[in-house]
């Protein structure tokens, strides 16, 4: 059996077409399904759906063979024990430091003002500053990103945009991007080398389907 970590939302509506290039087509829909294992028309593979953060720890334990997730979420994992054969170049956004409007960051920086940052990404956002030489205290958040700077909670976010349209509805600014961001295919090592024969023509469908 070949097990699949997908989370809901547009990574699995993006890896469907991926999906179908192997061969392998979901039998339930997971937005209206209840289900957390997913059948699909091949016996020997399943989808399980996962967190989106939660992927690269289920492959890595083995409890998945096969998982797609962003780049973010990789870098912030580690990738420990996790083969990257390919970027899939679907989900794509950029990591971006964004904030409130009128706050001169240019400035803040070039002034070696210590500054306070609101993100999730607190390894993306901790390398990056220390690449840069810049002194900010994280300040870890889950959720609404965009509020930090507007109360007062920190002088910008690390987060990811798309469209950017819900920074400019809440009058933010991106001001710096940090890297590009789109999902990757990661196996579990282990097994790649037991379950070769099934699991490397799933890799190179994947791989033809992104060339196309």
């Amino acid at each position: 059996m070949i097990t699949l970590a997908l989370s809901k939302g547009r990574i699995f509506d993006e890896t469907a077409p991926l999906l179908e290039a192997a061969g392998i087509h979901c039998l339930e829909n997971p937005e209206s399904s209840r289900k957390l294992i997913l059948p699909t028309n091949r016996e020997n593979v399943r989808i399980i759906i996962v967190r989106a953060s939660d992927v690269p720890t289920y492959v890595q334990y083995g409890a998945a063979d096969i998982g797609i997730a962003g780049r973010d979420v990789l870098i912030e994992h580690g990738g420990t024990g996790l083969y990257q054969p390919l970027d899939l170049d679907i989900a794509k956004c950029r990591m971006m430091v964004a904030t409130r409007e009128g706050f001169d960051y240019g400035n803040a920086v070039r002034s070696g003002a210590r500054l306070k940052v609101a993100t999730k990404y607190l390894r993306i956002a901790r390398e990056h500053f220390a690449s840069k030489g810049v002194h900010v205290d994280l300040i870890k958040l889950y959720g609404s990103m965009e509020l930090a700077p507007l109360v007062g909670l920190s002088d910008a976010i690390v987060d990811l945009v798309s469209s950017g349209n819900t920074l400019r509805a809440n009058h933010l600014v991106a001001v710096e991007e940090i890297m590009k961001i789109s999902s990757r295919l990661v196996v579990n090592q282990a097994a790649l080398k037991l379950k070769r024969e099934s699991i490397q023509p799933i890799i190179d469908a994947f791989a033809k389907a992104v060339c196309a």
